[in-house]
């Protein structure tokens, strides 16, 4: 059992760090400001060929792992750009997993070189207004047609759906009352986001500004039977083999903002002079930010576990999800200490702690409550009677 990165792993932390600091601090606050995707931090990320790193070597990727691809995104919210910056490439990262296990060398070719160059923004639609994490009830559908399906329905908390060229998409093929189990007829598409046929509605939201949320509204869209993932009617079985490197990335990016919180509330206790001392020679402030370093450095450990299992095809789905919980949690605590340590200047935009604060709020909600994720554990490791 070895905790130390290898020489590649270290050098992956450090090159992205060393790439991020162009977009400094200034950059990040402007776009949270003015809600304007980060497109160069995008397009950089992508010519330094980092939006690849888990996709296959064959497609033009990286063939790194989930392992590393959580390294990758915990210095990119470390770096200062929060949740604003990984969520610009967030999906890209992951997103295809699908695509990779269950498509087509074709599909492959054509699907994924454009998002790793990319030439392609993708965005994720699965959750649906009066569906919320009850996937198997949502209700777009998909009828078969001559050459593919027609779809009609609706998507919400759609992150990127405003600027993205192709979208993965789940819809049910197969009507509810038609199945044995609620996971059935689902099926999965990945394909071109027809604006002639969607409507994408921005959520005005407490933070991640520059990373649009949205309402996404299809009608009658055609969707070619060659943009199909897998077989017809098995979407949910495919979506679950993305979710386990979804929470490990989310972990990795919450305690990504719990540590660049706590070296700026480090820092600021260093510098801050009340009553002719350092504030951080107060045991007061020491103590909190002790603590939160703490808590994001053994959720961070946990994140790797996970992420090297996914990555070995071992069952990971119980470490998966306690790695996002922790993580989740730690993140806040360090963000929220952070603030607090600072006192009012922790609530001025100029010093970013406030930004993070808000910020790291979404990997406490998406993409699965921390409540959820108790009820998995309770059910899958300590045996209770399912409560939902």
């Amino acid at each position: 059992m070895d905790f130390t990165f290898t020489e590649d792993q270290q050098t992956i932390r450090d090159a992205v760090l060393q790439h991020c600091s162009q977009f400094g601090d200034d950059y990040w606050l402007d776009h949270d400001r003015s809600g304007e995707f980060p497109e160069d931090f995008y397009a950089a990320m992508a010519e330094a060929g980092w939006l690849g790193v888990a996709m296959p070597e064959s497609c033009g990727g990286s063939g790194l792992g989930i392992l590393e691809a959580c390294i990758m995104m915990q210095a990119v919210a470390e770096s200062g750009g929060g949740m604003s910056a990984a969520s610009a490439i967030h999906g890209p990262v992951f997103g295809l997993e699908p695509v990779i296990l269950h498509g087509t060398e074709e599909q492959k070719q054509r699907m994924i070189p454009p998002v790793i160059a990319g030439k392609d923004k993708m965005c994720f639609a699965v959750t649906e207004p009066n569906t919320g994490l009850d996937t198997t009830s949502l209700k777009t559908r998909a009828e078969k047609v001559d050459g593919g399906y027609r779809v009609n329905g609706e998507k919400i908390w759609i992150t990127n759906a405003h600027v993205a060229d192709k979208m993965l998409i789940i819809a049910r093929t197969t009507a509810l009352e038609d199945v044995k189990k609620k996971s059935e007829g689902l099926t999965l598409f990945y394909t071109t986001l027809d604006r002639s046929k969607i409507e994408t509605r921005i959520i005005p939201k407490m933070g991640r500004h520059a990373v649009g949320s949205n309402m996404v509204f299809i009608t009658d869209l055609f969707i070619p039977e060659e943009d199909r993932i897998g077989a017809e009617g098995q979407g949910f079985k495919i979506l679950l083999g993305g979710l386990n490197p979804e929470r490990c990335l989310l972990g990795a990016e919450a305690t990504g903002l719990g540590r660049v919180a706590i070296q700026r509330a480090s820092k600021f206790a260093q510098e801050r002079i009340v009553f002719g001392r350092p504030i951080g020679q107060n045991q007061g402030i020491q103590h909190p930010l002790a603590k939160a370093q703490m808590q994001v450095e053994a959720a961070t450990l946990m994140v790797w576990k996970a992420a090297a299992m996914f990555d070995k095809g071992l069952d990971c789905g119980v470490e998966a999800n306690t790695a996002k919980y922790l993580a989740a949690e730690a993140g806040f605590e360090a963000c929220q200490t952070a603030m607090m340590s600072m006192g009012g200047m922790g609530y001025a935009q100029e010093y970013h702690v406030e930004r993070y604060l808000r910020e790291v709020l979404i990997p406490r909600i998406a993409p699965v409550s921390q409540h959820q994720i108790m009820n998995y554990i309770a059910e899958r490791v300590l045996e209770l009677p399912k409560s939902y």
